[in-house]
């Protein structure tokens, strides 16, 4: 295993100079950096996670907090956590996984474990209980997601709100009159989650605002799921030319069951879903979607959170606005 001796001795310099050159705590001429760092790339040396954490009071972890309910649709959850991983590497970061839903006592447990400098929290609820926590800890923390009190922590998400409101207008700017929603699993609903709370609200508004016909249903994640909801949806209002699905875990079923019941997409069913774009090209009619920019708030969730680790800074809320782009099944 290459040590910091090693490559003292490639660079010409001592130990104690590879130190501050990596530690920063010392002024090092340009040139003696540019040794020790070529020295460091060609050896392949790679810093003592527990040494460098006690010379500099820094473990250079970051704490991701995403319990993994059954309710997830894991693959855009992936696309967050892969995002997040190469971000904070680019910045000499690592990204600690937590997946065990452990409440607030979980997030002290890693505080004072001192296993990471900040934490990063998705899977936020509107009356999110694990706040009065997270404000008294006085540590670096970034939510994916908006509770309705945040309590002067940072926040990033994408304007959900702003997102049903869309899908409806454009439904609506296509003559729809009778429109329904296909909502997440009940248990999101259940568990009060911050994003399909405001998605709802925005969806309601604008129903009522344009003076349209709406019903909107939870869906388990399922294809009995899926028959059940259109169901539901079709007996309650015959009429429904329309389906905003915001539950990507089904639009592969939804779109096979309409099918199957001799209905045309988008003749006879537009459908607009609320999704990464890969997931609404890769059905086999091209979904019209508003994207979820799992890359974009990832990326955002990790800068925001260095930018606590580097001072003070004040908390913000920062909402993305919905990206609506029109394909096949809305024509």
């Amino acid at each position: 295993m290459v040590t910091i001796t090693d490559v003292a001795r490639a660079a010409g310099v001592s130990p104690s100079t590879v130190s501050y050159v990596l530690s920063g705590k010392r002024a090092i001429s340009l040139e003696t950096q540019r040794r020790v760092q070529q020295s460091i790339r060609r050896l392949g040396y790679h810093p003592n996670a527990g040494a460098r954490a006690l010379a500099s009071s820094r473990t250079n972890v970051i704490a991701l907090v995403i319990p993994f309910r059954v309710d997830l649709n894991m693959p855009v959850v992936m696309q967050f956590v892969a995002t997040m991983v190469s971000a904070a590497r680019a910045h000499g970061q690592d990204l600690l996984l937590l997946t065990k839903d452990e409440g607030p006592a979980g997030l002290r447990r890693v505080v004072g474990s001192a296993i990471a400098d900040a934490l990063i929290v998705m899977d936020v609820e509107a009356a999110e209980p694990r706040i009065p926590v997270l404000a008294s800890l006085r540590r670096p923390t970034v939510l994916v997601g908006v509770p309705d009190e945040p309590q002067a922590l940072t926040c990033v998400d994408l304007d959900f709100v702003a997102a049903g409101t869309l899908t409806v207008n454009h439904l609506a700017d296509l003559g729809h009159r009778h429109i329904a929603l296909l909502g997440p699993s009940p248990t999101v609903y259940e568990r009060g989650t911050s994003y399909a709370g405001r998605f709802l609200r925005g969806f309601n508004e604008t129903v009522a605002a344009r003076g349209l016909h709406a019903v909107s249903h939870p869906c388990v994640p399922s294809y009995p799921g899926v028959r059940a909801f259109l169901d539901l949806t079709l007996r309650a209002d015959p009429s429904i030319t329309a389906i905003v699905a915001h539950n990507e875990a089904v639009l592969g079923a939804l779109l096979s069951e309409v099918r199957h019941r001799g209905l045309d997409i988008p003749r006879d069913i537009a459908v607009v879903a609320v999704c990464p774009d890969d997931i609404a090209m890769a059905q086999f009619i091209a979904l019209t979607s508003v994207t979820i920019p799992a890359a974009d708030l990832g990326t955002l969730a990790v800068e925001m959170t260095l930018r606590q680790l580097d001072g003070p800074v004040l908390p913000e809320i920062r909402l993305l606005s919905p990206r609506l782009t029109r394909r096949e099944s809305t024509a």
